[in-house]
């Protein structure tokens, strides 16, 4: 049981780990949205996003639904946003780190000069 909770993780991670898959989901973080609002925003051929909306239904991570000849997307599970939240935490940390090095940088060429 144990390895299947740890390959379904990895899967999980592995669908964010595609730029596009995750344009898609900060799109629908707003709500449920069109494949062609999508397709809109992101500037994308509607074959790819809809190749990328497939691995994040296969897996369970939106819905979607049929209105009329529109088909609706929506994150099923909101805690995914967290996951995103806390990579853009991350990222933030990373570059505050940076920055504090490049100071520190010109602080040392400062004083040999």
């Amino acid at each position: 049981m144990f390895d299947k909770i740890i390959r379904t993780k990895a899967e999980i991670l592995k669908a964010l780990a595609h730029p596009t898959r995750i344009k898609i989901l900060e799109s629908l973080r707003v709500g449920e949205r069109c494949v062609c609002e999508i397709i809109d925003e992101l500037n994308v051929e509607q074959s790819n996003v809809s190749q990328h909306l497939a691995v994040l239904k296969k897996l369970d991570i939106v819905n979607f639904r049929k209105d009329g000849l529109r088909v609706i997307y929506e994150v099923k599970h909101k805690e995914i946003f967290e996951i995103l939240i806390l990579l853009d935490s991350l990222i933030s940390s990373q570059i505050e780190e940076n920055v504090a090095i490049l100071g520190g940088l010109k602080q040392k060429r400062a004083k040999s000069s």
